[in-house]
């Protein structure tokens, strides 16, 4: 297996093995991989002769400097995993001055207001991060099709902005999310909790269950009032935030329409490990 920890490295063999016409499927993630991120590299494999993983614990998506020491750094483990899948798929994971050089900034972004929403809004900055991170590592792997999990919902919706409004030649394809037995969302902040705390977990994914079926027969508002006392009554869960958006603004549902695609995002904090959620309510 091919790991490259420099930009010049990797672009210099994705040259020599690769012409206009081959298809390179890429997933960026920041390591610390679970059965999601695998699941990730096998459609990408499925549909294309080279596959490129990035590793990269981006510091400019952090609002939160805590939150960034203490995330998982875990590369020998992360390429054993990859080499269940295939041995065939190249690594890239650079260091924070190959990918900044030396100006470890964000760019400012204009998402149309996806920004604004859920995560915007109790993560400044955080959607500026992702963007400039996303847009260099397309620069540097030049991938026909991207693969994005859909537990980050509107990471993924935002990806689709920038590609559009820069008119980036790169496919973005959002994935099933993966979800641990008891319905979890695989995360790599799962590793952060306990036992206890990773079964107790399955309140989130029930809960979210549960206002599916509701949202067919009550209103927005009335099955935000029931998770909302959900997790009044759930220790050690804090409700962040539960919203039910339009799919494609993200904007909150006020009152139905028919002809929308509607969503419920949620984020819960278990002993300062955050976590988030969604799922489809059509």
């Amino acid at each position: 297996m091919l790991i490259f920890n420099t930009q010049n490295e990797l672009v210099s063999h994705l040259t020599s093995i690769s012409n206009e016409a081959t298809s390179i499927g890429f997933v960026p993630t920041m390591g610390a991989l679970h059965e999601g991120h695998l699941s990730l590299l096998k459609e990408a494999l499925l549909h294309n002769p080279v596959v490129v993983i990035s590793i990269f614990v981006n510091p400019t998506q952090f609002n939160n400097a805590d939150d960034l020491a203490k995330y998982p750094r875990t590369l020998e483990a992360d390429v054993a995993k990859i080499k269940t899948v295939s041995d065939t798929i190249v690594v890239y994971a650079p260091s924070v001055d190959d990918i900044y050089e030396g100006k470890t900034v964000s760019e400012h972004f204009d998402f149309d207001g996806l920004e604004h929403q859920m995560e915007g809004q109790f993560r400044p900055g955080h959607f500026d991060g992702v963007g400039t991170i996303v847009k260099r590592l397309f620069e540097i792997v030049k991938p026909t099709n991207a693969y994005f999990g859909e537990k980050d919902f509107q990471q993924l919706q935002i990806v689709k902005k920038m590609v559009a409004k820069l008119k980036l030649p790169v496919k973005v394809i959002g994935c099933p999310i993966f979800r641990e037995p008891n319905g979890l969302a695989m995360s790599s902040r799962n590793e952060r909790l306990t036992t206890e705390e990773r079964a107790e977990a399955a309140i989130i994914f029930k809960t979210l269950s549960e206002a599916k079926i509701r949202f067919h027969v009550q209103s927005a508002e009335e099955v935000t009032e029931f998770v909302t006392e959900i997790f009044q009554k759930t220790t050690p869960f804090e409700l962040e935030y539960f919203t039910i958006a339009d799919e494609e603004t993200l904007l909150p549902c006020t009152t139905k329409n028919n002809t929308k695609k509607y969503r419920a995002f949620i984020a819960v904090f278990v002993n300062n490990v955050r976590l988030i959620d969604t799922i489809s309510l059509n």
